[in-house]
């Protein structure tokens, strides 16, 4: 029923069923045996000839093979060679070039950023130390009255700037 509903609309490639209910329809009834005769022999010969050029392909696909063994080329070397000439054009293109551009400028930032607060860090440790002489962290102040320290909040205020300017 449905092969019906779509009628003429099937846009698939003839299958073998297909095939069998052209051939079992009676066109032949419309040819004369001359025409018969001379299809009969054209379909022989598309046949050999279809025969005769998968034996050329062959041949030449075994040839080709030997060249590349003879060149040294081999499956991984044709691999890194399509590989490589992809990346180059990638790499050429506006796309990559601009893309590029960007997370290195963007890299350059963060690495300046990072630099400032490794700086910032170093510089509030090394106030501590000296208000502690002789004293760990640890041992000199305890979280919460370092946390209201104002050494502490400055470093605070640094590394939130830091972060916003990297988000920015």
């Amino acid at each position: 029923m449905e092969a019906q509903a779509q009628g003429l609309l099937e846009t698939e490639p003839l299958q073998g069923r297909d095939g069998d209910a052209i051939g079992s329809a009676d066109l032949s009834s419309m040819l004369s045996e001359e025409e018969k005769d001379e299809l009969k022999a054209e379909l022989v010969q598309l046949e050999e000839e279809i025969t005769t050029l998968r034996q050329v392909l062959s041949a030449k696909e075994r040839h080709l093979v030997e060249i590349k063994q003879k060149l040294g080329m081999n499956l991984m070397n044709e691999l890194k060679q399509n590989f490589s000439r992809s990346w180059h054009d990638m790499q050429t293109t506006t796309a990559y070039k601009k893309t590029h551009e960007t997370l290195s400028h963007a890299g350059q930032k963060a690495t300046a950023a990072f630099s400032n607060v490794g700086t910032a860090i170093s510089r509030k440790f090394g106030d501590m130390r000296s208000h502690s002489i002789g004293y760990s962290i640890r041992h000199s102040i305890s979280m919460p009255a370092m946390r209201n320290s104002p050494t502490f909040k400055s470093f605070e205020e640094r590394v939130e700037t830091t972060v916003t300017s990297l988000k920015v």
